[in-house]
């Protein structure tokens, strides 16, 4: 038999109806006892918490993080399941993800519709992660949803509220589940892992900042004065602002605050093509390209980086590593 221990920690997989609306109230137990479970696999339960996942907390992730290396510690389990909300699994899963060196499967896994829902996408797509994390090795951190295996990194929720919620929209699908059988169709490059992080008493500050059309420096500037130590600037096509606000990236990296660069366009890479405050620009001022990964992910790569040291251009260094798919060097190695 194989053994396949389920971290439960709330999402819409675990709601119940509340009276104005839905919230994570199950325990794990119940939640496993909606599903059929794969031949061949027993299943233990961790209730680590029961949240919706926007309320989610770094605090959460990292206590996530620790949990998830506790149970693999123990040899004989054979892969790990996460039941999440949808709303921030991607974000939790790439954390893992950029933590992960085992190579037996972390699957995360979730539902669009709450429990006892007629027709409701929680069992199936449980079923499906069980059979994923029991059988797939040396793929890292997976996200099993609607028939689809994906990578966690690059994975993003790109549907509201429909069932086939998760995609990522710069690379191909990496596995299909069906028959009672797994198929993996890609495997995705991923850089060493980051050492374990230790547990701060106050987590850093990481703030995001959205650019538009009449946008200026404040929210960024006011996201220094607040405290950040990290900040995800989100631009406009291929990773473009203003001069102003390359203005206030020189200024923010001076004070040792880390800079990130993404876009709020769906798919494709932060590029360097534009001056006059684009890319070119923002990232001559010290701003961190991110490729492909999108805000919530490009914003756990911040803070990964910024809880692995204290020193700004090693911080610098580290998330130029995790958002890398080469072989980066490990802190500390």
């Amino acid at each position: 038999m194989r053994r396949v221990v389920v971290i439960s920690t709330g999402g819409t997989i675990a709601s119940r109806w509340q009276g104005s609306g839905f919230a994570a109230d199950a325990d794990g137990s119940e939640v496993i006892a909606t599903a059929p479970l794969p031949e061949g696999v027993t299943v233990e339960v961790v209730d680590l918490f029961s949240v919706n996942s926007p309320r989610l907390t770094t605090a959460h992730q990292l206590t996530l993080l620790r949990t998830v290396h506790e149970v693999l510690a123990d040899p004989d389990v054979e892969g790990i399941v996460v039941t999440h909300g949808t709303d921030t699994l991607e974000e939790s899963a790439f954390l893992l993800d950029l933590h992960h060196h085992d190579p037996r499967t972390v699957v995360f896994t979730g539902s669009q519709l709450p429990m006892g829902s007629a027709d409701g996408d929680g069992p199936g797509n449980l079923y499906d992660a069980l059979l994923t994390a029991a059988t797939t090795r040396g793929l890292g951190v997976l996200v099993a949803f609607a028939g689809r295996v994906h990578a966690a990194r690059g994975t993003v929720k790109t549907q509201a509220v429909a069932l086939d919620a998760f995609a990522d929209p710069s690379k191909e699908l990496l596995g299909k589940v069906g028959f009672g059988k797994v198929t993996v169709l890609r495997t995705p490059q991923r850089p060493v892992p980051l050492a374990l992080p230790a547990m701060p008493e106050l987590p850093p500050r990481v703030d995001m900042v959205m650019h538009h059309a009449d946008g200026d420096a404040t929210l960024l500037n006011a996201s220094v004065e607040a405290g950040a130590r990290g900040i995800v600037l989100i631009g406009t096509g291929a990773g473009n602002a203003t001069p102003e606000i390359v203005d206030a990236v020189a200024a923010a990296v001076a004070r040792g605050v880390l800079v990130a660069l993404t876009t709020r366009v769906a798919a494709g890479p932060v590029t360097e093509i534009y001056t006059h405050g684009g890319a070119v620009d923002l990232v001559a001022a010290g701003a961190v390209p991110t490729g492909t990964l999108r805000a919530g992910q490009a914003r756990i790569a911040v803070l990964s980086a910024l809880l692995a040291t204290d020193e700004p251009a090693e911080q610098a260094r580290v998330l130029r590593a995790a958002l890398s798919s080469g072989d980066p060097v490990l802190v500390g190695a």
